[in-house]
């Protein structure tokens, strides 16, 4: 199954890199604006029909209280990961989770993916 993806720039390049290579369709926020802010992050995502791929704890409020639209949001929770890992990780989320995730807000934490669809 091929997703539409913004990954934010956080997430790093290795994670952009691999997800084109699994055939999605991947849109990189550091070849837009690396310095666009995180409400205009997700109005892109959601006007495009793509995931939101970040590190960014700030789109839980920005989903959550503001009630901002969005077509899906992947939160790592990855501070201190390798560039490998964050593969390794989403390389696993992707393929137990992949049919989950649009239109859901999922964060992954110690070894978890809570799942919390709209």
């Amino acid at each position: 199954m091929s997703l539409k993806i913004l990954m934010d720039v956080g997430v790093g390049t290795l994670c952009e890199e691999w997800l084109s290579q699994q055939g999605h369709d991947v849109l990189a926020v550091r070849n837009i604006d690396p310095q666009m802010g995180d409400d205009e992050i997700l109005e892109i995502a959601a006007r495009e029909e793509r995931l939101a791929v970040t590190m960014d704890k700030d789109f839980g409020e920005l989903v959550y209280r503001h009630k901002a639209a969005h077509a899906g949001v992947l939160l790592l929770r990855l501070d201190d990961a390798t560039g490998l890992e964050k593969v390794q990780v989403i390389s696993q989320i992707f393929s137990e989770h992949g049919d989950k995730l649009f239109g859901s807000f999922s964060v992954y934490k110690n070894g978890r993916l809570r799942i919390h669809p709209r």
